[in-house]
């Protein structure tokens, strides 16, 4: 795990550009990512890997590595200070705003990256002892309404087995760059090559993806949501549905099915601009097949009229049956949610032991509830008269664990689901599984209103190159009392901070993801770590650590009782961590900080930082008993959660937890009834509202759609930043058609100005037949400062100087970062 290890170790890691997370195996060389290739026995990618994670050490020795940590001058200009003055100074000031104003009006804003979700895990505790009370997060500007749609739905997230599907259906998605499910290319490769197969995609642009489709349903920018509806237009009409399954497995739907039968199939394919015999053959080929799927992305997500966009996606494979069988769509496990209940709806737990407890195990749960933590010293030692026998400690654990597993759940989660629906204070925009809109956070800053957001915390994440606006979120850190940052590089966010504190990077410390989304075998992989982590910098588990104990956010001498009870054993820990929580339940709402300061210590190979995830691994087999069981994690009580426990630490390929048939998809969705609710009240209406909506929103001074954020061969959001592991188009062009270019007069070498209404760049461009006139696309990830010989240099466009706050999503708030009016104009040379 060290700098030792020689360039013949072949070390076990996992990518951190998608949320694949690919396993890798790497050797690592006097501080370098030596070598890297896929990990074949990896438990859910087997060897597979796209070529970006072969860049790898530009990211882990990136010159703009921060190595202490740094406190703004007056003059703008950064200090270094030791950890322990900026920690004493952060916590000082953060308490100040939380005495002044309340700790509601701290914002704390964590993407965490890719692979890199133990911070906002533990940043839960900060915020719980703070008392926050708004969060948000790169999905905040993209999954937010289709997590909307889909807690109306069924409750939880859905994804497709693409690949056995015989259909594959992609909407404003390019997998064979974007990859998002394991082995996409190949996958890809066996569809487009198989007769017997086909895809269909839904892209204004002639993507990588495109290009292999058997339908491309080539829209105009923007008319997505004309072209599904016309789509359900056609299973209607031509009696297309799976009425078996309909009637079975679904409530509200008479209700679809009149809005569906008003749809004016024709007009919707004119305005999007398809051919409605394609739209019509498209239709019945999805319709009339054994399996299909279908994956939306952000050239939806993030384009006008994305909640009603992910409604009619998953109308059309419900209404077709295509769920619960292999090749079609299926609800999942979770080992920790991103979003909402970690592990699964803690409401939908397991019970406790059926078999009554006996007598002196009640006795000893209403002890130790009484009694607190100090309880386990009379209730479970093994020096007690008469000590209880293992079992009866184990169940009374577990007893106590499935009292509490909500509040369990709301102490590891990052993110909550709102028990009801909640706007933000200034703009009023609505909360969605806990996250506020991206495109709101400035407006709930900028302004003289008394309930503004006052501070910042932000972690991982580089707000003011992402957002849109991104000058104005500038801003409005700049607007606050107080913004700190967490990051591994002077980032652009960084900048702008009152302190900016180094973090080890992600092959410097332990590390995970919960992007866990795979059926019917689930798996989950703890990174350890391949190098010491550099000097100056700290895990962000230890940040939060030191800044809990300067706030003094538990009681130490209760800490202190939690350490005596885990020498008794993990059942003796257990128990008397939930009797302590039973009495006092906020104490869960810190656990991730509980567990690292007394778990963490004793956990093997200085594995402290994934203290949490004990938490995660009980809650786990608690919520899916069923599925952990068959997955070889078994016994009675608190076993299972403690064997899943034992091989996440151990195993460094990643750990199957949840094993599961077909059928099991049905124990996932979130309904008493078992049933899809099809009928939203607010997106029905919107079906009919399409014949008199507009579909184009560009005009005479904004003529063109810009595509702000099209992913590349090389281009990876922001987390490589240094410009050199780019071998082609190292500036990110413009795309744009062979006909605008020729209508502007433009060359291959030509240099244009894009102007829209937040901002104006000038860019260089590639004449690409991927575009139809009238669109044009500039790739994510650049636009960066990164340190060159003669100071900073940007190579590129930031594409969110380009883009506006104010056109968004009116269901979620997502920005239309994928529909940009702009105008484009040849620059002289």
């Amino acid at each position: 795990m060290n700098g030792a290890s020689t360039s013949t170790d072949w070390q076990k890691s996992a990518c951190i550009l998608c949320e694949c997370n690919c396993g890798l195996e790497i050797q690592v060389e006097d501080g370098r990512l030596a070598k890297i290739r896929g990990d074949k026995e990896h438990a859910t990618s087997h060897g597979y890997t796209c070529e970006k994670p072969l860049r790898l050490d530009l990211y882990q020795n990136g010159r703009d590595r921060l190595t202490s940590p740094l406190r703004r001058r007056p003059d703008g200009t950064y200090e270094e200070i030791d950890w322990d003055t900026a920690i004493r100074e952060i916590a000082a000031r953060l308490t100040a705003v939380k005495e002044k104003h309340g700790g509601e009006r701290i914002l704390y804003y964590s993407g965490a990256g890719q692979g890199n979700h133990l911070p906002a895990a533990y940043g839960q505790s900060l915020r719980a002892a703070l008392g926050t009370r708004y969060y948000s997060n790169a999905l905040a500007q993209e999954k937010t309404g289709e997590a909307w749609v889909d807690a109306q739905l069924y409750g939880t997230h859905t994804k497709g087995d693409f690949e056995h599907a015989e259909v594959v259906m992609f909407l404003g998605k390019n997998p064979w760059q974007t990859h998002s499910f394991p082995r996409a290319r190949p996958v890809l490769k066996e569809i487009a090559k198989d007769p017997g197969r086909s895809m269909i995609v839904l892209d204004p642009r002639r993507s990588e993806t495109a290009a292999m489709a058997d339908f491309h349903l080539q829209v105009l920018p923007g008319t997505d949501a004309w072209c599904l509806a016309a789509m359900l237009g056609v299973l209607v009409e031509e009696d297309l549905l799976d009425h078996d399954f309909v009637a079975e497995h679904t409530d509200g739907t008479e209700e679809v099915l009149d809005a569906l039968r008003r749809v004016p199939i024709s007009a919707y394919a004119a305005t999007c601009g398809v051919d409605e015999d394609l739209l019509r053959a498209a239709t019945r080929r999805f319709a009339t097949a054994a399996s299909a799927t279908t994956y939306e992305d952000l050239g939806v997500q993030q384009a006008p009229n994305s909640t009603l966009v992910s409604y009619l996606n998953k109308l059309l494979w419900i209404l077709t049956g295509n769920f619960g069988r292999p090749g079609t769509m299926y609800l999942h496990s979770w080992f920790s949610s991103p979003v909402g209940a970690p592990g699964g709806d803690p409401r939908r737990a397991g019970r406790a032991p059926s078999s009554p407890l006996k007598k002196k195990a009640r006795r000893t749960i209403a002890d130790a509830v009484a009694l607190g933590a100090g309880g386990i010293a009379r209730a479970v030692p093994a020096a007690a008269a008469t000590p209880l026998p293992d079992r009866i400690v184990d169940g009374a654990a577990h007893a106590l664990l499935t009292r509490m597993a909500p509040m369990l759940s709301a102490g590891l989660a990052a993110e909550q689901q709102p028990k009801t629906e909640r706007q933000t204070p200034v703009t009023g925009a609505r909360v969605i599984a806990g996250l506020i809109p991206c495109n709101s956070i400035a407006d709930e800053i900028l302004t003289d209103h008394p309930e503004r957001l006052r501070a910042l915390w932000i972690d991982s994440s580089n707000p003011a190159h992402s957002l849109p606006e991104s000058r104005r979120f500038i801003d409005a850190m700049r607007a606050c009392e107080l913004t700190v940052v967490v990051d591994v590089a002077m980032t652009e966010t960084a900048r702008e901070a009152d302190y900016v504190l180094p973090a080890s990077s992600q092959y410097e410390k332990w590390e995970c993801t919960f992007f866990t989304m795979e059926f019917p075998h689930n798996a989950f992989q703890l990174r350890a770590p391949l190098l010491e982590p550099r000097p100056g910098t700290l895990p962000e588990p230890e940040i939060y650590a030191r800044l809990l104990r300067e706030l003094g956010a538990v009681d130490e001498a209760l800490l202190a009782r939690l350490r005596t009870a885990l020498t008794a054993g993990d059942d003796a820990f257990a128990l008397a961590l939930f009797s302590a929580a039973a009495a006092d339940p906020s104490l869960l709402r810190l656990i991730g900080y509980v567990l690292y300061e007394t778990l963490g210590p004793t956990l093997p190979e200085g594995a402290r930082g994934a203290a949490i995830l004990w938490g995660a691994a009980h809650l786990c087999a608690l919520s899916h008993p069923d599925a952990v069981a068959r997955a070889g994690f078994i016994g009675t009580g608190m076993r299972p959660g403690q064997q899943l426990f034992d091989a996440i630490l151990r195993e460094r390929s990643g750990v199957t937890f949840s094993v599961d048939e077909w059928e099991n998809a049905w124990d996932y969705v979130l309904r008493k009834d078992n049933r899809f609710t099809v009928a939203i009240p607010e997106l029905l209406p919107e079906i009919d509202a399409l014949r008199d909506a507009p579909s184009s929103w560009t005009t005479p001074e904004f003529p063109f759609v810009l595509m702000a954020g099209e992913r590349r061969a090389f281009t990876a959001n922001t987390i490589i930043r240094d410009p050199a592991w780019r071998r082609r188009d190292a500036g990110g062009a413009l795309r744009i058609s062979a006909e605008d270019a020729e209508r502007l007069g433009l060359e291959p070498a030509s240099r244009v100005r894009i102007t829209t209404e937040a901002g104006s760049l000038e860019s260089s461009i590639e004449i690409s037949d991927m575009m139809r006139a009238g669109h044009v696309s500039l790739p994510n990830g650049l636009g960066l400062d990164y340190p060159g010989e003669d100071g900073l240099a940007r190579p590129g466009i930031a594409p969110n100087e380009l883009t506006s706050a104010k056109h968004r999503d009116r269901f979620a708030g997502t920005p239309w970062h994928k529909y940009v009016p702009a105008r484009i104009e040849p620059v002289a040379t």
